[in-house]
């Protein structure tokens, strides 16, 4: 069926899609759950790429690739696959990777923490991912929320890519992984059972194909399943399986699940995984190189035949798009991803993700209790924001109304210091202060145009960043908090480094390694 596309995407245009309620990307005016049993995709209108997902008990957790930014691998937790909350990162320390991500080099842009999966085996969390110049790694942790083990390189050779892992129901394990760099060709590869070590001379070919990758392998009702997705260039990404009655093979039938969905960016890449209420489901990104990065929605699971077709079930028997469901389970409390920080504790919340691995000693939370204090050093080159370390991040929402406001003292600012509320995935913009000749002036960034304001001479300013389903960012600044001026053009967020937008806070100073900034809260609305 998969090579009868003409045809296909044709009946699906025409007829599969009726009775569903649709959706232009991009455009939703509500999202995730309804208060009334019903959710709607997206269920996270954020860049939560390459997702994975797993059921243990009554809870549910996701991992998303992180790539250059540090702690890396983000961990989320949901009670009913709609509503989520961030549960941690599991890679504290990214130069156990290697040294190109740390500060002093931050040459990963694009690279870093790519796709992983995240497994439960005898009461035990496990993580493997891969990083395409370094090779794969794992971890593992006793609870989600950590401690996480020091990272263990499982293969350390660049040109790979999107793993997964299993273990048997005899307690063999057992390790598959993508060789991009030839052909997109997935062997399998036997595990010791604490997952720290592959068999190199063990691989088996399982796989290859047109840009076949995201690996998951799952079992259910005796059957294993090799589940990933492939693209065809014209057609677009979509999702295919392989099964076997044995783990080792041979993976010989295989079926597609889904149609590419071209119109909702392609939903591909995510965990299969069964709900409470014993139903089957999808979690999955989707998104193809707009500003808001690849979201996040909730696909139902229909078994036909033993195979698991993802979504809106068509009359072929094939899967398309839906964008809205029933919810798998009602919870008593309602989480949700945390955006807004007070500096309060005594470390940073989960959210923040700093760009690459910090320079030790250069922020704090404990120097100014209830502020952080984000100190300045010279970037790897002079007055380049994404050559600059102490850069402090989290992910962007695509809904209707964003306001994020940031409190700044910048009473502690030395000469050739810039410090300021900032967006960026390879374009960026920013809205702060630079202090010259001893005077602080406002600034206006957008990529390498830096336009100049006026002199600031209060110790505490506001900067606010405001934007809506469009992306596009109108900055302002206050010297009250309260009224609020705009500065700078309007900036439309964009695409970049495989990521969609981010909004953080810099500081750094281009002539010598003095000065700093205290932030007394960073609220997110």
């Amino acid at each position: 069926m998969r090579y009868l596309w003409s045809i296909v995407f044709s009946l699906c245009l025409c007829t599969g899609l009726k009775g569903q309620q649709q959706i232009e990307w991009g455009k939703w005016e509500s999202w995730g759950d309804q208060g009334d049993g019903t959710y709607m995709n997206p269920v996270i209108p954020s860049d939560y790429s390459d997702i994975d997902c797993i059921r243990v008990g009554d809870d549910y957790y996701a991992i998303s690739s992180t790539f250059q930014f540090s702690p890396g691998m983000t961990i989320l937790h949901s009670k009913d696959l709609v509503n989520w909350e961030i549960c941690g990162n599991a890679v504290e320390d990214l130069t156990q990777i290697g040294e190109e991500l740390d500060w002093t080099r931050m040459n990963r842009y694009n690279r870093g923490i790519w796709a992983g999966t995240l497994r439960y085996h005898d009461g035990r969390f496990y993580l493997f991912f891969g990083t395409p110049d370094e090779g794969y790694f794992m971890t593992s942790a006793v609870r989600p929320e950590g401690p996480w083990e020091p990272l263990t390189s499982l293969l350390s050779e660049p040109g790979w890519d999107d793993c997964t892992a299993i273990w048997d129901d005899k307690g063999k394990a057992y390790f598959a992984g993508t060789h991009f760099a030839d052909g997109y060709k997935t062997y399998l590869f036997k595990m010791s059972e604490n997952g720290k070590s592959i068999d190199r001379k063990s691989a088996v070919l399982i796989n290859e194909g047109s840009g076949r990758e995201a690996s998951k392998l799952i079992k259910v009702n005796g059957w294993y399943y090799l589940v990933f997705s492939e693209h065809k260039p014209g057609v677009g990404r979509y999702v295919l399986a392989k099964r076997s009655k044995k783990v080792t093979g041979p993976y010989k039938e295989e079926r597609q699940l889904a149609l590419p969905s071209v119109e909702a960016m392609e939903p591909n890449q995510g965990g299969i995984v069964q709900g409470r209420d014993n139903n089957w489901y999808f979690l999955t990104h989707h998104g193809t190189g707009d500003w808001s990065g690849r979201i996040v929605s909730l696909l139902p699971v229909t078994w036909i035949d033993g195979w698991p077709i993802l979504g809106e079930v068509l009359d072929s028997n094939i899967g398309t798009m839906k964008w809205t469901g029933a919810m798998p389970f009602q919870a008593d409390e309602k989480l949700s991803i945390q955006r807004s920080d007070d500096f309060d504790e005594n470390r940073l919340l989960p959210q923040w993700q700093w760009n690459h691995q910090p320079r030790k000693g250069f922020f704090s939370l404990t120097e100014r209790p209830g502020w952080l204090r984000l100190k300045a050093y010279r970037p790897l080159e002079p007055n380049q924001l994404l050559k600059a370390g102490n850069t402090l991040t989290q992910r962007t929402f695509r809904k209707q109304d964003n306001v994020v406001v940031v409190k700044m003292d910048i009473s502690g600012m030395e000469n050739g210091q810039k410090a300021g509320l900032c967006h960026f995935s390879s374009p960026h913009s920013a809205i702060g202060v630079t202090k010259e000749g001893g005077i602080c002036y406002l600034e206006f960034r957008e990529n390498g145009k830096i336009t100049k304001g006026m002199q600031v001479s209060s110790k505490h300013i506001w900067f606010s960043s405001q934007w809506g389903l469009d992306g596009k960012s109108r900055y302002a600044y206050s010297l009250d908090g309260d009224n609020f001026l705009p500065f700078g053009t309007p900036y439309q967020m964009a695409w970049g480094n495989y990521k969609g937008d981010r909004i953080g806070m810099y500081c750094f100073n281009d002539n010598s390694e003095s000065g700093f900034v205290d932030v007394d809260y960073f609220h997110y609305r």
